[in-house]
């Protein structure tokens, strides 16, 4: 393992089509980020790889891993090419403390964001076609005194993206959410007419630029039991979602619902759909785990760039001992070679 020199200024280059240019965030330095990223680094890819983090601490990490790895400074120059197995070109960022696995430290909070920071420009100003995020401790954020909800709102309010939406993607299977982060209690008054019509409207955008469809089906599910049973069982059906959806179809969006959650994610109902949007957080993703954990990939539409990522948490507890999964991650780059 090669030590790496200080990172240089970045030059801009263009994209090649057969192999696009992807940076990798690192993640929390005490979870299985940068083993998920070592597992990475160790394949061969069609893309080119740009892994954002420490030197230092992946090259800690390789070594308690046994992994057989080349780290070296990504030069910034030349047009992409296909990454080469065993080697691992970074963008390097300095950690605030040494990082142990499975200890968390608000002193590398910053650092956390700052990776995040580094790719997201690197996106915007061309230099990577897309961005893959390992995942990070809210927690620990905050804890630092930053107020932090998530990647999601984070890269959209970093970015200026007013209305971004978090689309979970497991095979056919593309689960969007009206509402992401908030404690159940909070989710009813946040599910109004025009939230919902702005979320149509991106999801449909990013379903036709980024997947390529090019009249996208959406199915959209009710918020209570029954989609609310006419009223009987919540009035947000009747007020906000069927409203919501009638204004859409009106624009041309092939919109329906709402329809019961209970029965959405049937495969009669699914054959008629390429995405559903479920109102809140854990409405939607409990299936979409069942059906393709380990392989689903987290992609955020309404940024000015391309980001996709793992699906799954810090994992603190098997940080630093190879037992780490890396499947979702490496669904998330091979989604982001075909969105980026």
């Amino acid at each position: 393992m090669a030590a790496t020199t200080p990172r240089r200024g970045l030059r801009r280059d263009p994209q090649s089509l057969n192999a696009p240019r992807i940076v990798v965030t690192t993640g929390e330095p005490a979870g299985i980020g940068p083993d998920l990223a070592l597992a990475a680094a160790l394949r061969y890819w069609p893309c080119e790889l740009v892994f954002a983090g420490d030197p230092g601490l992946l090259a800690a990490r390789a070594a308690a891993l046994s992994l057989k790895i080349t780290i070296a400074e990504w030069g910034g120059d030349g047009a992409p090419a296909p990454h080469r197995a065993g080697t691992m070109p970074m963008l390097s960022l300095p950690l605030a403390r040494p990082a142990r696995p499975g200890r968390l430290d608000p002193a590398n909070a910053r650092y956390v964001l700052d990776l995040l920071d580094a790719a997201m420009d690197g996106c915007i100003e061309g230099h990577f076609a897309a961005m893959v995020t390992a995942p990070v401790q809210k927690s620990t954020i905050n804890e630092a005194g930053i107020a932090f909800t998530g990647h999601t709102e984070y890269l959209a309010a970093r970015s200026g993206a007013a209305s971004p939406v978090m689309l979970l993607v497991a095979g056919n299977l593309r689960v969007a959410l009206a509402t992401t982060h908030l404690p159940l209690a909070e989710v009813a008054r946040h599910i109004t007419r025009e939230s919902l019509e702005r979320t149509l409207d991106v999801l449909d955008q990013g379903l036709r630029s980024r997947f390529r469809l090019p009249a996208p089906r959406i199915l959209v599910c009710g918020l209570n039991p029954h989609a609310g049973e006419a009223g009987h069982l919540g009035r947000e059906e009747i007020e906000a979602i069927g409203p919501a959806v009638a204004a859409a179809r009106a624009r041309g969006l092939a919109a329906t619902g709402p329809v019961p959650a209970d029965t959405a994610f049937i495969p009669a109902s699914l054959a008629g759909c390429d995405a559903v949007l479920a109102m809140y957080h854990d409405q939607g993703l409990p299936v979409l785990k069942h059906v393709g954990f380990h392989r689903a990939v987290n992609v955020t539409l309404g940024l000015p760039f391309c980001r996709t990522s793992v699906d799954h948490g810090t994992a603190l507890d098997i940080a630093g001992t190879g037992r780490a999964e890396p499947g979702s991650l490496f669904a998330a780059i091979e989604l982001a070679m075909q969105l980026g």
